[in-house]
């Protein structure tokens, strides 16, 4: 049974194998082999619980096999790492500069073995970087260079940060895969639809978009839609606005009252209700910083998320 694990890519956490010489314990920093080379991690002690979903699993995490615990010359080396990790960007992004690319550094990781340095960036369209990797090649000898294109949700994840909702990122911290995202999910939830309202620092739409669609869909099933006659148990009126979670539907009645009822006490007929409604739209609530944005730019392209971390 798996008892400790490290958190990798995304903060998913990852089972490892120790050997029986290893003593370890919660929270010590150790040495793993991954398939981009040796790195150092924390590793975790996990509870009985996970560790029984883990061996009752087909689909768990490949564990990772520990090498050694840091000791305190690697932590020294581990922290030079982290300086060079600085240095190396700026140097790369001088580069791409000097070489007039369309690109955007995100950021530089070298492996604990220093056999392989990584540069992520995003880009809009494809990158011709022969030449910046030639040059690179110059400036990091000896050393496996990758130059690895990913999506500006990517990027988030990586970076990390807090939304919006005063929550750690969704896609650094519990989401593994970026479900598809357009504006139609806010529109049938009934979200204004602002850009600054409901897209992430990514420049993307929200994914918590996705988390409750499905429960407004069941909600709205059998709502009249706005604007439509109905028989209610005073009288026939208009329907000037739903609210799907709590079932109510606001219905202007003839004369000029509005009133809420359960949408099982409602039922639409075909009458001509002299009622007028002003229907508020829904989506042309902008802040003057939105104002110049299109909204088509929110959703999901091929730029915005590549699974290439």
């Amino acid at each position: 049974m798996c008892k400790f694990a490290v958190r990798y890519l995304k903060n998913t956490f990852y089972p490892v194998t120790v050997p029986e010489t290893i003593q370890l314990e919660d929270g010590q920093m150790v040495i793993v082999r991954t398939e981009k080379g040796e790195e150092a991690l924390k590793v975790f002690t996990v509870n009985s619980q996970i560790a029984k979903i883990w061996d009752e699993s087909k689909s768990k995490p490949e564990p990772l096999p520990v090498i050694r615990v840091l000791s305190q010359r690697d932590l020294q080396t581990l922290d030079d790492i982290k300086k060079e990790e600085v240095t190396s960007f700026f140097k790369c992004k001088e580069l791409v500069k000097r070489h007039g690319l369309n690109m955007n550094l995100i950021q530089c990781r070298i492996t604990f073995d220093r056999r392989k340095i990584t540069f992520y960036y995003t880009a809009p369209e494809r990158v011709d970087f022969r030449a910046l990797l030639k040059d690179l090649t110059q400036v990091f000898t000896r050393v496996r260079i990758d130059l690895r294109h990913i999506g500006v949700r990517d990027e988030t994840s990586i970076l990390e940060g807090t939304g919006i909702c005063g929550r750690p990122f969704c896609c650094s911290s519990f989401l593994r895969k970026f479900a598809t995202i357009n504006v139609k999910l806010a529109k049938d939830q009934g979200m204004p639809i602002a850009p600054g309202k409901i897209s992430g620092t990514c420049g993307r739409l929200l994914c918590c978009l996705t988390y409750e669609y499905s429960n407004y869909i069941d909600a709205a099933k059998g709502m009249p839609p706005v604007g439509s006659s109905v028989m209610t148990p005073e009288g026939l009126g208009k329907v000037c606005y739903l609210q799907f979670l709590n079932g109510k539907v606001a219905v202007k009645m003839e004369d000029g009252k509005v009133k809420e009822f359960t949408k099982g006490d409602i039922e639409m007929v075909d009458a001509d209700v002299n009622v007028e409604i002003d229907v508020q739209p829904l989506n042309t609530s902008y802040a003057e910083d939105d104002i110049n944005i299109d909204i088509r730019q929110l959703e999901d392209d091929r730029n915005s998320s590549t699974g290439n971390i």
